[in-house]
């Protein structure tokens, strides 16, 4: 049921106590562990109809039990709460290994840009169905031929009355055969004094003529991505965000919320946790000249190095709530959070599939694969976050300008 009564910033400590409860009991009875087909680890793995179905369905079924946007404001279809009863909400589905939300990129970057700076029109518009999964978005900032220049987008926006014409591509569009909504950066003029003031921000429809997406196979096999083509595609002006020319502010802004910087999402995870601990286990299973992989004096070293950053990291984390412990670099860790964080999933999922030896090169359907493959699935899926919201490359380049203030160079 739907929870309310609880006015935002005045936490009754029984009533968050007991909402507490209910969600812990609610995911106990609900969490289908094996619903007989394999789950996305992230959202960028829903490659089949089956997996996009199920994740719906069970999206919108956490939303319906006031589990999902409970911190979001109730006249837009949220819970009305205040954020310590989402995150209550959101640590019973860890506990309960609950499957990922969907909407990722409507849940935690659409939607708190369009509270934080979109109109009342348009939070009126699109929050509910971002919270019930009744609308999927996707995000058009790629394209193929500028890498990680987003400053360079090329697909042509023009205005036509009380439409955009766009003309050109997206790339790497997570979810994009999906989506009925993307959110868009596009250049409305080629003729502006720098490249950044060309660009405008749309939130786009994608079920309309001329726009088509085709699927992208990846190196595991999966089709999470496609690539957008759109070809005299008209869009409503009215989905212009800002004005015409303040693009790449509103797309800085996105990326703050997609790297972290700044709260308001929506709840849940579109990740599954990563349990660095697992590592462990799996030594202790392996064998090796016929002893335990754990009984190599290297590997149990390196195991220790893994476990003291991955401590480091949570803590870390942590620390990130505390105002007066982050005055020195007040974004510091936020805008360092992704760059480690996706770096270390790569690197311990690549030691997990050390550990296994040959049996490392078996992968996700072989009966021989170590736990179903899933280590070497997570290590070739790894790459990928690495790459989204800004390589690990723009992220050293980000974290060494605005946090430790280097010169560009």
């Amino acid at each position: 049921m739907k929870h309310d009564g609880v006015l935002m910033g005045k936490v009754n400590p029984q009533e968050l106590d007991e909402f507490a409860k209910e969600a812990d009991a609610w995911f106990a009875a609900n969490v289908n562990p094996d619903p007989g087909f394999m789950l996305p680890l992230t959202f960028m793995e829903v490659g089949t109809d089956q997996q996009f179905d199920f994740l719906r369905d069970w999206q919108n079924k956490v939303y319906e039990a006031g589990y999902l946007g409970a911190a979001w404001p109730s006249e837009y279809g949220g819970g009305g709460l205040d954020q310590a009863f989402q995150d209550a909400a959101t640590d019973a589905m860890r506990r309960h290994h609950a499957p990922i939300m969907l909407n990722a990129i409507g849940l935690n970057w659409t939607g708190p840009l369009l509270m934080d700076i979109g109109t009342e029109a348009h939070c009126k518009k699109h929050i509910k169905g971002i919270l019930s999964a009744e609308d999927i978005w996707c995000q058009g900032f790629s394209e193929p031929d500028n890498g990680s220049d987003l400053g360079n987008a090329q697909l042509r926006a023009v205005r036509d009355g009380d439409e955009y014409v766009l003309n050109g591509s997206k790339i790497w569009t997570t979810q994009g055969n999906y989506a009925k909504y993307m959110i868009l950066l596009a250049r409305t003029n080629p003729d502006a004094p720098n490249k950044y003031a060309g660009l405008s921000f749309f939130l786009a429809p994608m079920k309309i003529p001329g726009v088509e997406t085709r699927p992208i196979r990846k190196l595991t096999g999966e089709y999470g991505f496609t690539q957008t083509f759109f070809t005299d595609a008209r869009i409503p002006a009215d989905g212009l965000m800002g004005k015409e020319g303040e693009g790449w502010q509103v797309a800085m802004k996105t990326l703050e919320y997609e790297r972290g910087v700044h709260g308001g999402q929506a709840g849940g995870y579109v990740l599954l946790p990563l349990d660095a601990f697992a590592v462990i286990d799996l030594a202790r299973k392996l064998q090796r000249d016929g002893a335990p992989v754990m009984d190599d004096p290297v590997m149990r070293d390196a195991l220790v190095e893994f476990m003291i950053e991955a401590q480091s990291l949570k803590l870390c984390q942590a620390r990130g709530a505390f105002a007066p412990l982050n005055e020195e670099r007040p974004f510091g860790l936020a805008l360092s959070g992704k760059l480690m964080w996706t770096e270390f999933a790569r690197r311990i999922n690549e030691f997990a599939i050390t550990l296994q030896g040959t049996k490392g090169g078996y992968y996700v359907g072989d009966p021989n694969a170590v736990d179903h493959g899933l280590w070497t699935r997570g290590y070739l899926n790894a790459f990928s976050a690495t790459i989204g919201g800004g390589t690990s490359e723009i992220q050293h380049n980000i974290i060494a300008e605005h946090v430790l203030g280097l010169p560009k160079r």
